[in-house]
């Protein structure tokens, strides 16, 4: 019997075949290799750990402007106030792809102790990595804790022996989390 604590990764007779899991730890070591990009050469500070059966990682950069869908439109937002941007991403820790579908919240706490949060970090669609973020107003500068909180998922597991993973609330802490608050925002391209 399958380790419920462990993310299986073994062919199956109905839906996983060794070629298709490969495949999938293919996909995986192309978003890690996204991932470690966005966090050592393009965030002002990042990290990953295990965590359960995820690797759950993080970025902080400015704080960014984005599209939002309002009636049908997309509809540019800058900040308003906020000097960081907080990505986390989770990954499957058996094949280490992205998991989608997720309640992500995040909690920082401050140099000086002060707790900002719990809040929801959305789903971004990115060009190059998807990721769970939103902007916040930090009030110093500093060595932060980043607090993530991760819900069971709701969505449908396949395979009768894989689909047997991500049951559990999962809580991961990353301590040291350099946080210098950002420059004015970027404007979209016209």
């Amino acid at each position: 019997m399958t380790d419920v604590g462990a993310a299986p990764m073994d062919p199956s007779s109905s839906e996983a075949d060794r070629t298709q899991l490969d495949l999938a730890v293919a996909q995986g070591e192309a978003y890690g290799n996204a991932l470690h990009h966005m966090a050592q050469n393009v965030a002002h500070d990042g990290g990953e750990q295990p965590a359960g059966q995820y690797l759950v990682g993080y970025a902080v950069e400015d704080a960014e402007g984005m599209y939002h869908l309002e009636d049908g439109a997309l509809v540019w937002h800058n900040p308003e106030g906020e000097n960081a941007h907080v990505e986390v991403a989770v990954r499957d820790a058996a094949d280490g792809r992205f998991v989608p579908g997720l309640h992500v919240t995040a909690t920082m706490v401050t140099p000086s102790g002060q707790e900002l949060g719990p809040h929801v970090q959305e789903l971004v669609w990115h060009p190059m990595l998807y990721h769970y973020a939103r902007n916040w107003t930090l009030p110093e500068d500093g060595e932060y804790t980043l607090r993530v909180h991760i819900d069971p998922p709701t969505f449908m597991r396949h395979d009768e022996i894989n689909g047997r993973r991500f049951a559990e609330p999962v809580d991961v802490d990353f301590t040291g989390v350099r946080i210098a608050r950002g420059a004015e925002p970027v404007e979209p391209p016209a």
